[in-house]
């Protein structure tokens, strides 16, 4: 089992024709994810050879999904062109959309999210500015590294890409039933509290970790979720306890005001619901392990 992306998952990419669409089509291919085409207007009707794996390129997202009943795109449009791109692709009605762009404006992820919302929230939208996810073994919808860890019973959710990584490589001993990176925009789609909900209904998931950042409120309300919500073990990580006040740190979401939104302040949190919390991304990962050990 995994969520959100399984084998029977069949996916479209959206840029694919680009150079990172190309790049990390070939990559996904490589993973065993099944592709089954690409969008790019202008290049509708051309076939695409990647290493002997030939794709169709589709004028629209609705073409595409009518042609080979695709339930997933993966967008790798630039920043200008990313609102169009998601929209398109909620209009059509598609299930999983992951945006892994960077620099979308916030106004325009704003825009997206409040049209997937109000046409029925049809359309799961992962990102902006995220790695995307994987279920090892299954599929792989995004940029995470596919040879780092194989399928297991932890759930990840991390709002940094490169944390997901490491994470992924420290526990692949035990592997993973699904990643997750959420992205780390002040507006998201597809949050933490999703993920929980997703990874605690999934029968083959035994344990979660869970990695937030500085900046916003979202990890105290996935600590107050979990606390009345998740009965599985989890095990959390804040990156950001060194950042100093008042400073935007990376991710465009990290921004940290007095007290509010500091590591410490969400470090509390966590723990106040039974979620223990590693100083470091390996301590967090030694923890899991000490679960994962005694659940055998």
């Amino acid at each position: 089992m995994a969520i959100f992306i399984t084998n029977d998952s069949k996916v479209i990419v959206q840029g694919m024709t680009g150079a990172e669409g190309t790049k990390h089509t070939k990559r996904m291919l490589a993973s065993g994810t099944n592709i089954v085409g690409g969008v790019n207007p202008r290049k509708a009707g051309e076939k695409v050879d990647f290493d002997g794996n030939v794709l169709p390129v589709f004028g629209s997202v609705a073409e595409a999904m009518e042609a080979t009943g695709a339930d997933v795109t993966v967008i790798f449009v630039p920043p200008a062109f990313a609102k169009a791109a998601v929209i398109e692709a909620v209009d059509a009605g598609v299930g999983l959309a992951v945006v892994i762009t960077e620099g979308i404006p916030v106004h325009d992820t704003a825009a997206f999210w409040a049209h997937a919302v109000a046409t029925g929230n049809k359309t799961r939208i992962i990102g902006p500015n995220c790695p995307g996810l994987i279920s090892p073994g299954q599929s792989n919808a995004g940029i995470i590294p596919a040879n780092i860890s194989g399928a297991g019973k932890i759930g990840l959710v991390s709002k940094s890409g490169t944390l997901t990584y490491q994470m992924m490589y420290e526990l692949r001993d035990f592997g993973f039933s699904t990643a997750i990176g959420i992205g780390g925009d002040p507006i998201i789609g597809t949050t933490h509290i999703d993920a929980l909900a997703a990874f605690e209904a999934d029968p083959e998931t035994a344990a979660i970790v869970m990695i937030g950042e500085i900046g916003g409120d979202a990890e105290e309300r996935a600590a107050a979720y979990i606390k009345e919500n998740v009965t599985k073990p989890v095990v959390g990580y804040v990156a950001g306890f060194t950042a100093p006040e008042g400073k935007t740190m990376g991710h465009a979401g990290a921004i940290v005001s007095g007290s509010a939104g500091t590591a410490q302040a969400k470090k509390e949190a966590l723990e106040a619901a039974g979620v223990k919390v590693g100083k470091t991304p390996s301590e967090t990962a030694a923890l899991m392990r000490e679960i994962m050990q005694s659940i055998g």
